[in-house]
């Protein structure tokens, strides 16, 4: 239970309001297909379900301004159907947003900021793991065109453009694909985004992109000692870069002990974060959808004003609330999509 003021409470209901709140990663698309790469029973994202964490209803009760999207299939080393399964995600996110006139998708800042005026959520659509690109730029270039904006290479195994965690033997750096991929990436305007990549991998990225890049959803490890998280070395590049850190709500990722892992847990890293680095560098990356469970008190999307009530607690300012629920995302956005 968070026991606010009544001061305290109206600040904080007027911020979670005010903000712009941007969410850089859910797995919520394979909830809408079918088996074998979805659910037994698909979800509409337009109805209301006690199933997964987001859903229309549940993202406009929690606030949310900006959901991205992931079109992720790399559940094994070598998947050949991955083009098509991508295609299928791309197809059912504008299926599923023509049904619901309350959201909209968008490319860039711009929309984003018309979608809050107006009222209405919007969609980014994002790409774990460059599988369905099958190693040839001409792809990314397709679904560039088809909307997306947020790319990571590698999930957990080996893609032609880099080695995520999974690869174990490899402290490798960036293939020459990779190389040309970032510099395409930065010529069209996508987010490229270094969580699941070998710590080897993200090194060379340090040193190969000039721009900003984000962790979509990651956390620190110094806090929480998984390999899914970054090390104060890699927060500190990050933040050179002028990128952000979406905070991952996979309890695994929060705390060790994940019986007693709450929103309090997971804002003791924005804390670390925002200690080490300023509080210019830190987000939102729920996971949700891709995870099995949320830290009590953001059990779903619909329960995102908890966490801005801890914000609240702990003292953080009007200006540092706005910019860790969004606003730090927004300026990345608007650097690298215009």
């Amino acid at each position: 239970m968070i026991e606010l003021s009544e001061s305290q409470e109206r600040r904080a209901k007027r911020l979670h309001e005010e903000s712009i709140i941007v969410d850089t990663h859910c797995d919520t698309l394979m909830q809408l297909l079918p088996q074998p790469w979805g659910m037994p029973e698909a979800r509409k994202l337009g109805e209301r379900s006690d199933r997964g964490h987001i859903d229309l209803p549940r993202m406009i009760e929690g606030g949310v301004t900006c959901q991205t999207f992931a079109i992720y299939t790399g559940r094994r080393p070598f998947v050949p159907e991955a083009p098509l399964v991508a295609m299928q995600m791309v197809d059912k996110f504008y299926s599923e947003i023509e049904g619901n006139p309350e959201m909209v998708p968008v490319t860039n800042h711009r929309e984003i900021i018309e979608a809050k005026n107006s009222g209405k959520v919007c969609g980014l659509l994002s790409m774990e793991g460059a599988e369905p690109l099958m190693g040839d730029l001409a792809a990314l270039r397709v679904f560039y065109r088809l909307g997306m904006r947020m790319l990571s290479f590698a999930w957990n195994y080996r893609t032609p453009f880099a080695d995520g965690l999974g690869a174990k033997r490899a402290e490798s750096k960036l293939p020459e694909l990779g190389v040309q991929a970032l510099e395409e990436m930065e010529r069209l305007g996508i987010i490229f985004d270094v969580s699941h990549l070998a710590d080897s991998v993200f090194w060379d990225v340090n040193d190969v992109v000039s721009g900003p890049f984000i962790a979509s959803h990651s956390n620190s490890r110094s806090v929480c000692d998984h390999p899914r998280n970054l090390t104060d070395d890699m927060i500190r590049a990050v933040a050179d870069h002028g990128g952000v850190l979406g905070m991952n709500f996979a309890t695994g990722f929060v705390k060790k002990d994940t019986e007693t892992v709450t929103v309090d847990d997971l804002v003791d890293h924005i804390d670390h974060i925002v200690e080490l680095v300023g509080p210019e560098f830190v987000g939102l990356g729920s996971d949700y959808d891709g995870i099995r469970e949320a830290p009590k008190g953001i059990d779903d999307v619909s329960k995102l004003p908890n966490l801005t009530r801890v914000l609240v607690k702990r003292e953080y300012s009007d200006e540092d609330i706005l910019k860790i629920l969004g606003g730090n995302h927004l300026r990345v956005f608007k650097e690298v999509l215009g």
